[in-house]
């Protein structure tokens, strides 16, 4: 503490001597000066760690000092002083980043807590979350002993994001890795809430959760209203801790109306997912009405082409009388020639966007250097979700429907995982090749590393053949073959892979928000 330096700018200083003497009381150290040019002189030849600056100064005035100090150092913070309250000073002081504003006369105490604010703000926040969370910590363990259903698991999942986000902004590195511990111990149990109850939510009981071939019909279709257009944004694997890092971005234009988390079928692929959330059916019963749109793993061609297709039968099934379209974005010039026209929308009840992005991230981070070194952990996929989205095609068309009085949905069709662990699995030419799931016949795999279904029929998938199951990899394990093992697992670990079973792939976002 007694080694932070303050400047002092007033051209009446003497008068501020209880609240200097006050200061050197608390150990800190305060140069005074009395006019802007003594400051900038001051500033060339020491180093402070903040300024004081008043803002009504005969010769050179407060805000034309804070202009001169910005540009010498522009990351000092400055606190201005002012007798006015004048909107227009507050707003020029403002613009030019000051860190706090006062208005005279100010107490000792107010000067103690900006200078608390200013400088010690990381630290107090530190020690804030850090004891918050170890209070949090054995609440979140005895939880999870008990949470036995769906809605508890999403309410889990949703506490432990919630203090990953909060974690990841100290540096006690050890209290992450306290939560990361904590967070695996969740996905071993969810893995096995899901073994144990998957198959029974499609009987129709109440206690089933929202699925992906239900999302369509009973969470978007009740926002559609004739009054108003909807965009409905779909963002291919956009997790929960991903939404809740760009959500600041989307608040800008839109406010929250709902969030609820609803959870992806499995696998937690594209072809699967997606196409169950348009199609409003299960994949067994989109090989059997839609033959000529739906593609098996092994079967040749696109997975997702007809989705446009599927969302136009169920509208006519739901007999909805509305105009929609749809847009599939796959580039950054797709995306931009969708902003550049959006206002051409404004006309339909619903206009539905797939945009490909996150997906395309994840999967280039296994064959770019460049992305494994960018997102090598959860908080820096984060950070590159944060980056991209603040300067994409698809926060301009998000903007663009916030000026056109637009209703927004945001959701996605499956999440993510990076994956850690190898787990071998044998079977014949015809297994399916995804990482974190297997269909084939003969499946050769490790029992406690998988969510196994013999019978494909039991969770409404379509068969291969005959004797065909299904496996999907629990946790953050990956499929490996045990040719040329060793080059396929250090090619594959650490990257970010769907399709298995874990929170991060299954328990997703629906958000629900509203034009400001």
């Amino acid at each position: 503490m007694n080694n932070i330096q303050i400047l002092w700018i007033d051209d009446e200083i003497d008068l501020l001597k209880p609240h200097i003497l006050f200061l050197e009381k608390k150990k800190y150290s305060v140069t005074k000066c009395q006019s802007g040019t003594e400051a900038l002189d001051l500033i060339d030849k020491t180093k402070f760690d903040i300024v004081f600056l008043d803002e009504n100064m005969p010769g050179l005035t407060g805000i034309d000092t804070l202009a001169e100090l910005k540009e010498r150092q522009a990351n000092l913070p400055v606190v201005m002083i002012t007798k006015s309250e004048e909107e227009y000073i507050m707003e020029e002081a403002i613009g030019s980043k000051i860190a706090d504003f006062l208005i005279k006369p100010v107490n000792p105490n107010q000067i103690l807590l900006s200078l608390k604010k200013n400088l010690d703000h990381s630290r107090l926040i530190s020690e804030k979350t850090t004891s918050n969370y170890q209070q949090e910590f054995r609440k979140i363990a005895m939880d999870m002993a008990m949470v036995n259903s769906y809605d508890g698991w999403a309410e889990m999942y949703r506490r432990l994001m919630y203090w990953e986000l909060q974690l990841e902004e100290i540096e006690d590195s050890s209290m992450f890795e306290i939560l990361e511990t904590q967070k695996n111990e969740a996905n071993t149990q969810f893995c096995k809430f899901i073994n144990n109850n998957y198959e029974d939510w499609f009987d129709g009981v109440p206690e089933e959760p929202l699925l992906s071939h239900r999302l369509f019909k009973e969470a978007v279709v009740p926002e559609l209203s004739p009054d108003q257009p909807t965009l409905l944004v779909v963002v291919d694997n956009l997790r929960y801790d991903q939404w809740k890092t760009i959500e600041p971005i989307v608040n800008k234009n839109f406010k929250v109306k709902k969030e609820i988390p609803y959870y992806s079928i499995l696998p937690t692929a594209t072809q699967y997912a997606r196409n169950a959330i348009f199609s409003g059916l299960m994949p067994l019963q989109m090989e059997k009405k839609y033959p000529n749109w739906w593609l098996n793993d092994t079967d040749d061609g696109g997975k997702n082409l007809y989705e446009n297709n599927f969302l136009t039968a169920q509208i006519e099934r739901l007999n909805l009388k509305i105009k929609h379209e749809y847009y599939k974005i796959t580039s950054e010039k797709s995306g931009r020639t969708l902003a550049d026209n959006f206002k051409g929308c404004k006309n339909n009840d619903l206009t539905v966007v797939v945009y490909n992005f996150v997906d395309m991230l994840s999967h280039s981070k296994t064959e770019m250097e460049v992305i494994k070194d960018l997102a090598s952990n959860d908080k820096a996929y984060r950070s590159l979700t944060l980056s991209w989205f603040k300067n994409s095609p698809l926060y301009d068309i998000i903007q663009k429907a916030q000026e056109l009085g637009f209703k927004l949905i945001i959701t996605t069709d499956h999440g993510t995982i990076n994956v850690k662990k190898p787990s071998k699995v044998i079977g014949d030419k015809n297994t399916s090749l995804n990482l974190r799931y297997k269909t084939g016949k003969s499946l050769t795999y490790h029992d406690k590393e998988v969510v196994s279904f013999k019978n494909p029929k039991s969770i409404h998938l379509p068969a291969i053949n005959m004797s065909s199951s299904f496996i999907f990899a629990k946790d953050d394990y990956f499929f490996a073959y045990p040719n040329n093992y060793n080059h396929y697992v250090g090619y594959y670990k650490d990257t970010y892979q769907h399709g298995g079973v874990s929170m991060e792939e299954m328990i997703i976002p629906f958000v629900v928000l509203n034009p400001k």
